[in-house]
Protein backbone atom coordinates (compact mmCIF):
# COMPACT_ATOMS: atom_id res chain seq x y z
CA UNK A 1 0.00 0.00 0.00
CA UNK A 2 1.35 3.30 -0.88
CA UNK A 3 1.05 5.86 1.02
CA UNK A 4 -1.82 8.11 0.22
CA UNK A 5 -4.14 4.66 0.10
CA UNK A 6 -2.72 3.74 4.14
CA UNK A 7 -3.72 8.22 4.92
CA UNK A 8 -7.24 7.40 3.22
CA UNK A 9 -7.76 4.25 4.84
CA UNK A 10 -7.21 5.66 8.76
CA UNK A 11 -8.97 8.67 7.68
CA UNK A 12 -11.88 6.00 6.79
CA UNK A 13 -11.58 4.21 9.60
CA UNK A 14 -11.84 7.40 12.21
CA UNK A 15 -15.20 8.52 10.36
CA UNK A 16 -16.73 5.16 10.45
CA UNK A 17 -15.79 4.90 14.51
CA UNK A 18 -16.73 8.22 14.96
CA UNK A 19 -19.77 7.51 13.50
CA UNK A 20 -20.45 4.44 15.52
CA UNK A 21 -20.11 6.60 18.42
CA UNK A 22 -22.51 9.49 17.42
CA UNK A 23 -25.34 6.58 16.52
CA UNK A 24 -24.14 4.76 19.84
CA UNK A 25 -24.13 7.95 21.71
CA UNK A 26 -28.21 8.31 22.72
CA UNK A 27 -28.75 5.23 23.98
CA UNK A 28 -25.72 4.51 26.06
CA UNK A 29 -26.36 7.97 27.54
CA UNK A 30 -29.69 6.82 28.30
CA UNK A 31 -28.63 3.71 30.08
CA UNK A 32 -25.93 5.66 31.93
CA UNK A 33 -28.91 8.10 33.18
CA UNK A 34 -31.02 5.26 33.84
CA UNK A 35 -28.54 3.30 35.94
CA UNK A 36 -26.62 6.11 37.91
CA UNK A 37 -29.72 8.92 38.16
CA UNK A 38 -27.58 11.39 36.53
CA UNK A 39 -29.55 14.60 35.17
CA UNK A 40 -32.20 13.37 37.29
CA UNK A 41 -33.19 9.88 35.84
CA UNK A 42 -35.14 7.92 37.58
CA UNK A 43 -35.30 4.12 38.45
CA UNK A 44 -38.21 1.94 37.31
CA UNK A 45 -39.57 -1.12 39.82
CA UNK A 46 -42.00 -3.41 39.02
CA UNK A 47 -43.70 -3.44 42.47
CA UNK A 48 -43.41 -1.50 45.46
CA UNK A 49 -40.73 -1.09 48.33
CA UNK A 50 -40.55 -4.15 50.73
CA UNK A 51 -38.89 -1.09 52.96
CA UNK A 52 -41.15 2.10 54.70
CA UNK A 53 -39.60 4.17 56.81
CA UNK A 54 -40.91 6.84 59.11
CA UNK A 55 -39.44 10.08 57.60
CA UNK A 56 -41.32 11.89 55.46
CA UNK A 57 -40.76 13.88 52.07
CA UNK A 58 -43.12 15.90 50.16
CA UNK A 59 -43.01 15.29 46.67
CA UNK A 60 -44.12 18.10 44.24
CA UNK A 61 -44.92 17.96 40.64
CA UNK A 62 -44.71 20.01 37.77
CA UNK A 63 -46.20 20.34 33.71
CA UNK A 64 -45.18 22.07 31.06
CA UNK A 65 -45.65 21.85 26.92
CA UNK A 66 -43.12 21.49 24.05
CA UNK A 67 -43.40 24.79 21.75
CA UNK A 68 -45.98 23.86 19.28
CA UNK A 69 -47.79 21.13 21.17
CA UNK A 70 -51.19 22.34 21.28
CA UNK A 71 -52.56 20.24 24.23
CA UNK A 72 -53.65 21.72 28.00
CA UNK A 73 -51.49 19.50 30.55
CA UNK A 74 -51.20 19.68 34.20
CA UNK A 75 -50.82 17.74 37.29
CA UNK A 76 -54.33 17.21 39.07
CA UNK A 77 -52.72 18.08 42.78
CA UNK A 78 -49.43 20.21 42.68
CA UNK A 79 -47.59 18.54 46.02
CA UNK A 80 -48.18 15.42 48.34
CA UNK A 81 -46.22 14.04 51.87
CA UNK A 82 -45.31 10.48 51.44
CA UNK A 83 -43.61 8.43 53.78
CA UNK A 84 -39.81 6.87 52.19
CA UNK A 85 -40.66 3.53 50.91
CA UNK A 86 -44.59 4.54 50.45
CA UNK A 87 -45.81 3.69 47.04
CA UNK A 88 -47.83 7.15 45.72
CA UNK A 89 -50.14 7.53 43.17
CA UNK A 90 -50.63 10.60 41.37
CA UNK A 91 -52.63 12.39 38.49
CA UNK A 92 -51.75 14.46 35.12
CA UNK A 93 -54.44 15.60 33.43
CA UNK A 94 -54.30 16.35 29.29
CA UNK A 95 -56.66 18.00 27.28
CA UNK A 96 -56.73 18.42 23.42
CA UNK A 97 -58.55 21.09 22.48
CA UNK A 98 -57.87 20.98 18.44
CA UNK A 99 -60.23 19.36 15.97
CA UNK A 100 -57.48 16.62 15.17
CA UNK A 101 -55.86 13.59 16.75
CA UNK A 102 -52.59 14.39 18.56
CA UNK A 103 -49.97 11.68 19.91
CA UNK A 104 -47.68 12.66 22.72
CA UNK A 105 -45.09 11.34 24.01
CA UNK A 106 -43.69 13.00 28.18
CA UNK A 107 -40.28 13.23 28.63
CA UNK A 108 -39.03 13.85 32.64
CA UNK A 109 -37.08 14.39 35.26
CA UNK A 110 -36.71 14.59 38.88
CA UNK A 111 -35.12 17.06 40.97
CA UNK A 112 -33.03 17.33 42.72
CA UNK A 113 -30.74 15.20 40.56
CA UNK A 114 -29.37 13.25 43.50
CA UNK A 115 -32.90 11.92 44.33
CA UNK A 116 -33.22 10.47 40.68
CA UNK A 117 -31.54 7.15 41.58
CA UNK A 118 -33.97 7.19 44.42
CA UNK A 119 -37.49 8.12 42.72
CA UNK A 120 -38.47 4.86 41.41
CA UNK A 121 -41.67 4.50 39.04
CA UNK A 122 -44.13 1.42 39.01
CA UNK A 123 -46.00 2.62 36.05
CA UNK A 124 -45.93 5.45 34.55
CA UNK A 125 -48.21 7.45 31.53
CA UNK A 126 -44.65 8.67 30.62
CA UNK A 127 -43.96 4.98 29.44
CA UNK A 128 -46.19 5.03 26.41
CA UNK A 129 -47.38 7.26 23.49
CA UNK A 130 -50.53 9.30 24.57
CA UNK A 131 -53.00 9.67 21.63
CA UNK A 132 -56.23 12.37 22.64
CA UNK A 133 -58.81 12.59 19.82
CA UNK A 134 -59.95 15.90 19.21
CA UNK A 135 -61.75 17.22 22.31
CA UNK A 136 -60.79 14.67 24.59
CA UNK A 137 -59.67 14.85 27.88
CA UNK A 138 -57.92 12.21 30.03
CA UNK A 139 -56.29 11.70 33.31
CA UNK A 140 -53.07 9.94 33.59
CA UNK A 141 -51.28 7.89 36.73
CA UNK A 142 -48.00 7.68 37.70
CA UNK A 143 -47.40 5.27 40.48
CA UNK A 144 -43.99 5.59 42.78
CA UNK A 145 -42.27 5.55 45.82
CA UNK A 146 -39.13 6.96 47.02
CA UNK A 147 -36.07 4.23 47.57
CA UNK A 148 -35.25 3.69 51.56
CA UNK A 149 -31.94 3.67 50.66
CA UNK A 150 -31.95 7.40 49.94
CA UNK A 151 -31.02 8.11 53.94
CA UNK A 152 -28.21 6.07 53.25
CA UNK A 153 -27.12 8.68 50.03
CA UNK A 154 -24.34 11.82 51.22
CA UNK A 155 -26.36 14.27 49.04
CA UNK A 156 -30.19 12.36 48.78
CA UNK A 157 -30.40 12.03 52.37
CA UNK A 158 -30.79 15.69 53.02
CA UNK A 159 -33.67 15.79 50.01
CA UNK A 160 -36.71 17.68 51.73
CA UNK A 161 -38.71 17.47 48.79
CA UNK A 162 -38.45 15.98 45.11
CA UNK A 163 -39.90 17.66 41.86
CA UNK A 164 -40.98 15.51 39.50
CA UNK A 165 -41.39 17.13 36.18
CA UNK A 166 -42.95 16.11 32.82
CA UNK A 167 -42.70 17.87 29.61
CA UNK A 168 -44.95 16.68 26.84
CA UNK A 169 -43.63 16.71 23.36
CA UNK A 170 -45.87 16.00 19.80
CA UNK A 171 -44.74 12.38 18.49
CA UNK A 172 -45.19 11.74 14.80
CA UNK A 173 -47.31 8.72 15.31
CA UNK A 174 -47.46 6.76 11.80
CA UNK A 175 -51.31 6.66 10.39
CA UNK A 176 -51.94 3.39 12.02
CA UNK A 177 -56.10 3.37 12.45
CA UNK A 178 -55.86 0.81 15.78
CA UNK A 179 -53.37 3.43 17.22
CA UNK A 180 -55.66 6.25 16.09
CA UNK A 181 -59.12 5.16 16.40
CA UNK A 182 -60.87 6.19 19.27
CA UNK A 183 -60.76 3.64 22.45
CA UNK A 184 -63.85 1.66 23.15
CA UNK A 185 -63.03 3.22 26.78
CA UNK A 186 -63.11 6.52 25.53
CA UNK A 187 -59.22 7.11 26.95
CA UNK A 188 -56.08 6.72 25.82
CA UNK A 189 -55.04 4.22 23.97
Amino acid sequence: MNRNTTTVAKLLGVVVFMGGLAWASVPLYDWFCRVTGFGGTTSVAEAGSDEILDRTITIKFDASLERGMPWEFRPVQREMEIRIGETGLAFYEAYNPTDQVVAGQASYNVAPYAAGGYFTKIDCFCFEYQVLQPGERVTMPVSFFVDPEIVNDADGKHAQHITLSYTFHVTDVEEDTALLAPSESGGVN
